[in-house]
């Protein structure tokens, strides 16, 4: 049988990038974390950690790492009948994308108590990358899979609206939105991911190829809505994040009742889904209040 405390440090060491810092977060010595990953190596014959800045996990730690994950949130299930065998919070590691975040995820996550959160914060282009390695144990992603050993549930679509202010509108788009003012109109990006200004370009224009536009570049769903209101960029934002701005007028759409869904679904490794249930059930209340309904 595999040692917890030193599965313990290898997922530590993975994450926060260094010895010292997975031992600051276990309450031991960097010695300590260093003997213990030195020890599961020698006990699997097989590199677990390559050192560097920062340290990450080979192909072979991640597998651990996901059984320590695995095993972890198992033992909570079992605490919950249990207590007195309760060591305290399980952390779950999840993968979810900065708009579900800033929208309706929370609510979901405060809804489910008896867990310490590890947000990893991705595309949902991507997020699925982060399972499929065994980094997270659940993720909000786009794909609907199927993703071998995981369950996917339609949690709905996240509906964008093209926004931007009344004064950016006149400035950059006068005559309307032609494909010759939109390469020339800067736009707010959230990252090289981030494809969803490309889509609703080439949906409105018709092109074969990948659109082409200036932008700026800002990792937050809250600044895209700020930027857009003082007349930075133009943008595609969350709905929820922005109908009271288009009621009012102090936004409005580019193109009027264009808006662009992306479909939302979560997937969990199927050996915790028991674990999971009470946030699976916390996640689709919290998804069916806000997304629009799948199809």
């Amino acid at each position: 049988m595999l040692d917890l405390a030193q599965l313990a440090a290898l997922a530590a060491v993975h994450r926060r990038g260094s010895f010292d810092l997975a031992a600051a977060e276990l309450h031991v010595t960097p010695s300590a974390i260093s003997q213990r990953i030195k020890a599961l190596e020698d006990r699997t014959g097989i590199l677990l950690i390559r050192r560097g800045q920062p340290c990450s996990a080979t192909p072979s730690g991640l597998r651990l790492i996901r059984h320590h994950d695995e095993v972890a949130l198992l033992h909570s299930t079992l605490a919950a009948d249990l207590p007195s065998l309760s060591p305290g919070p399980a952390t779950l590691r999840i993968a979810i994308n900065a708009d579900s975040l800033a929208t309706w995820v929370i609510p979901a996550l405060a809804a489910t108590p008896g867990f310490l959160f590890d947000l990893v914060i991705d595309d949902q282009d991507v997020s699925q990358d982060w399972l499929r390695r065994g980094e997270v144990m659940a993720a909000i992603t786009a794909h609907p899979g199927p993703l071998q050993g995981c369950d996917t549930i339609p949690l709905g679509s996240l509906r964008y609206r093209a926004t931007a202010s009344p004064a950016y509108l006149k400035e950059w788009f006068p005559t309307g939105v032609t494909p010759k003012a939109l390469t020339r109109a800067p736009a707010l990006t959230f990252s090289d991911k981030d494809r969803l200004q490309d889509r609703w370009v080439t949906r409105q224009t018709g092109a074969k190829t990948r659109a082409s536009f200036p932008s700026h570049r800002m990792a937050s769903s809250q600044a895209f809505v700020e930027a857009c209101l003082t007349g930075l960029g133009w943008s595609l934002n969350p709905e929820p994040l922005v109908k009271d701005h288009l009621a009012t007028g102090r936004l409005v759409e580019l193109v009027a009742d264009t808006p662009l869904d992306v479909a939302l679904h979560w997937q969990f490794t199927r050996l915790a889904a028991p674990a999971l249930a009470p946030l699976t059930q916390a996640i689709r209340r919290a998804a069916g209040a806000v997304l629009v309904p799948p199809g």
